[in-house]
């Protein structure tokens, strides 16, 4: 039987069970950016051995804010969210950073943190399946020209 990333991270150092609903978003963000980018980073690994500097770009144009914006807003016109996981997203867009974005307008950077956080949300809920499902999805919004997985 397979056990999970996360649940051998908990069994192994020992963490207690929190619900992640009681996370604050930028929490839920602050994980779900990572795990946004191992799951993009895993499929162009796994697609193809190309050299570290051109996965680095092909990686880079999925996992910007513009790029993740633009899925969300798929998600949103697609229905595609849950009444749940659609709260998760609004509290990750409207959480209050304190940093803003380099590349990317503040729109774009909200609506990429509240991605962020519903992967998060979704991850530390241990509902891997529906959060590359949802991955998966939006990065077919993203035509080849922009990097597309």
């Amino acid at each position: 039987m397979e056990v999970s990333i996360l649940s051998n991270i908990t069994r192994q150092f020992e963490l207690t069970d929190t619900d992640p609903a009681g996370y604050s978003p930028l929490a839920l963000a602050f994980i779900g950016d990572s795990v946004f980018d191992l799951v993009v980073k895993t499929v162009m690994v796994e697609k193809a051995n190309w050299p570290a500097n051109v996965l680095h770009k092909k990686t880079s144009g999925i996992v910007k804010a513009g790029s993740q914006a633009k899925m969300v807003q798929w998600f949103l016109n697609n229905d595609l969210l849950s009444e749940e996981e659609q709260a998760i997203y609004r509290r990750g867009r409207n959480a209050k950073s304190p940093t803003t974005a380099k590349n990317a307008s503040v729109s774009d950077y909200r609506m990429a943190t509240g991605l962020e956080a519903l992967i998060g949300y979704l991850y530390l809920c241990n509902r891997t399946d529906r959060l590359v499902e949802l991955i998966k999805a939006g990065t077919g919004v993203i035509t080849e020209n922009e990097n597309g997985l």
